[in-house]
């Protein structure tokens, strides 16, 4: 008995001394802040320096008992841009869960430099994907992708260039090339725009919608009559949507 104990604290000891101070802050940080958004910065050396400052949301259950969760990848529009990232939180997911503690996904919302674009943005958003799911207990079959206005464009092109690695992807008032519908064909989409948009025209997300469901695939588009470039607030208070989401997953996509 006496040996089992020991054995038990060696290997103990042992997984302490393995983490780095940043694991254990990082373990630390789970437990005690979940049911909360907190600004972190994340930083990746490949070939170069990639990096961005992002919100990050836990349920407030998160860690309390083994399991994965679905995670919300958001990208905001072109107003959110630069260095404020409470700037992040005025649209979307990073301001519903100000308020709502018990939301049921991970939420992840990056903030874009001022003056550049999501769509220049995806190698560092497909490696901050990766360090998330690395990090934090995160479902892979259920990585869901949205984004409005500039965000729309940024989730339609990330979506296309890594189709794999999203469960549905839902554009708000975006926009992308119709090439795209070559590899975005098996992707669940939802997308939604507003038929007055002066800023983006509602055609822009029919001919994405046209064009993936003319090579067989599952798209659809809701278009608000009334509505003009602000089509997110809506689609974002809807429960619908969220329901929707957690309808898909990779797995059942491979069915």
């Amino acid at each position: 008995m006496k040996a089992a104990y020991l054995l038990c604290f060696v290997f103990a000891a042992s997984f302490l001394v393995g983490c780095t101070q940043t694991e254990k802050s990082e373990m630390k940080f789970d437990l005690l802040e979940r049911g909360g958004q907190h600004s972190k910065t994340f930083e990746k050396t490949v070939t170069k320096t990639l990096s961005c400052n992002y919100l990050l949301f836990l349920p407030e259950t998160y860690g309390q008992e083994q399991k994965s969760w679905p995670m919300i990848l958001f990208l905001h529009g072109a107003g959110e841009r630069g260095s404020d990232i409470e700037k992040v939180k005025v649209h979307g997911p990073p301001k519903i869960v100000q308020t709502r503690k018990d939301f049921p996904f991970i939420v992840v919302s990056p903030q874009c430099p001022e003056g550049d674009w999501w769509t220049t943005k995806s190698e560092v958003l497909i490696n901050l994907l990766d360090d998330i799911v690395a990090r934090y207990d995160v479902d892979p079959e259920r990585i869901y992708l949205t984004g409005l206005s500039m965000g729309g464009y940024g989730s339609w092109t990330l979506a296309s260039e890594y189709p794999d690695r999203f469960a549905a992807v839902v554009p708000i008032c975006g926009g992308g090339n119709r090439i795209m519908s070559l590899t975005l064909k098996d992707v669940p989409i939802w997308a939604f725009h507003g038929a007055k948009d002066s800023i983006v025209p509602v055609e822009e997300s029919k001919e994405m919608v046209e064009a993936i469901n003319a090579r067989g695939g599952n798209a659809k588009l809701t278009i608000y009559p009334d509505a003009n470039h602000d089509s997110w607030t809506e689609t974002y208070n809807n429960q619908k949507l969220y329901d929707w989401l957690l309808e898909h997953s990779r797995v059942s996509r491979k069915k």
